[in-house]
């Protein structure tokens, strides 16, 4: 894996917690006797948490090495983008079970076999763990118990990153904390325009320095949002609407990684007060299935058939159509804090970014471009806001199939809409 670049050096203040409504909520709000200027852009939903569907236990006899299965190792001492001092091992003396339930990852302040960094000849040793190439997923809930380490120029992480190119494919810090801060911990994440010092994060400081005792950290990821949380409670999320107009690139598949860092631009480096070894003991990862974040279909007032993505096959540029409620995610729509309207972790969106009468709505990536804004108004009418058009059921189609497109609202039954 190559070098990550520099992870931030600097927070930008945590926004203000989002107020969490689903659809029929946002629909609600809106007064029934007002005209379009009385809409409220609908909050993103709670994410809505299914099963287990990844998990390490770390219950290994004392010694051994992970599980192959679910880990890799990342080796060498290039600095990762951060200055880091440490030459990262695949040794057991750095990364291993403690027998006690625990996986312990432990930063040396050692060179047992004349390691090179980027800076001569290695001081320290520590491990750096990864699913990559094991396990990815998109979207749910991803927690560890961990007792971290402490000290100047200590800093230990629980992260996940997109694949391919850095920053474009995104980074999320579940959990990162420097030593010389020991009762704060950091949520960030990175993307293009907010990589290296700009990634754009939270925090939360307690009254004792985490490395006393384990505590859980987790994001809960749904389409559009992220909740930090520590020990069950959030101290942090974001949507699109915090990037300044940045890209958002979290709506695809990222893996974990489990460090311990020596040093580094950000959290400083070790002095004469930074007591080594140094050990990070988790007790278990988990991650959990995304089932929807409250989404509900949208029935035409005139077929009675719902919004519905064809064949639930989630490729950009599907063109929507309308068929048989069934309940299926493939007709399950959030309308969330961005202004978007999504399913299946896609966006409603004007094939091509045109806005005239006749064009077809179709399902892509969401890219932040205004064009992909809907709003449901209490009338019914599910209006795009830039083309100030409504989805309309082409040629008063009542049938399996139909196509959706943009038209001037008129206030017909073919441009109705009720949440099912």
């Amino acid at each position: 894996m190559p070098p990550i670049p520099a992870r931030s050096t600097r927070r930008r203040p945590a926004p203000a917690p989002r107020a969490r409504a689903a659809l029929v909520s946002a629909l609600a709000a809106v007064a029934l006797s007002s005209g379009l200027t009385a809409a409220a852009p609908p909050a993103p939903a709670q994410a809505a948490i299914g099963p287990v569907t990844w998990s390490d236990e770390f219950n290994g006899a004392a010694g051994t090495s992970i599980d192959p299965g679910k880990w890799k190792f990342d080796i060498g001492g290039s600095g990762w983008g951060n200055n880091e001092q440490q030459y990262y091992t695949n040794s057991t003396s750095n990364v291993s079970h403690d027998g006690q339930g625990h996986l312990a990852i432990t930063a040396r302040r050692d060179n047992p076999a004349g390691y090179q960094c980027h800076y001569g000849t290695c001081q320290y040793t520590s491990g750096r763990i990864l699913t990559a190439d094991r396990f990815a997923q998109t979207y749910g809930r991803f927690e560890a118990s961990i007792k971290i380490p402490k000290g100047q120029g200590i800093w230990p992480a629980f992260w996940m990153l997109g694949g391919g190119n850095w920053p474009t494919t995104g980074e999320i810090d579940i959990m990162e904390n420097v030593g010389k801060e020991p009762r704060t911990v950091y949520g960030t994440v990175h993307g293009p325009g907010y990589s290296g010092a700009e990634g754009i994060g939270g925090s939360r400081t307690i009254g004792a320095p985490l490395s006393d005792a384990f505590h859980t950290y987790r994001v809960d990821w749904s389409p559009g949002q992220i909740v930090w949380f520590l020990d069950g409670t959030e101290f942090h999320r974001i949507t699109p609407a915090n990037l300044g107009g940045d890209p958002w690139v979290f709506d695809h598949n990222f893996f974990m990684i489990l460090n311990v860092a020596v040093g580094g631009y950000w959290p400083g480096y070790p002095d004469a007060t930074t007591v080594f070894p140094q050990t990070m003991l988790v007790d278990y990862v988990r991650v959990s299935a995304w089932t929807g974040d409250g989404g509900s279909a949208l029935r035409s007032a005139f077929s009675g058939r719902c919004i519905d993505i064809p064949a639930a096959n989630p490729v950009d540029g599907a063109r929507l159509q309308m068929w048989d409620c069934n309940g299926t995610n493939a007709q399950q729509w959030t309308a969330t804090g961005d202004g978007t309207m999504r399913a299946m972790g896609k966006c409603m969106d004007p094939a091509g970014g045109a806005l005239g009468n006749g064009t077809p709505i179709q399902l892509v990536t969401c890219n932040g471009n205004p064009v992909q804004r809907f709003t449901l108004y209490a009338g019914g009418e599910l209006r795009n806001v830039s083309a100030n058009r409504c989805v309309d059921v082409k040629d008063w189609n009542s049938a399996n199939g139909a196509q959706l497109q943009l038209w001037d609202c008129a206030g017909t039954n073919n441009q109705k809409w009720t949440v099912a």
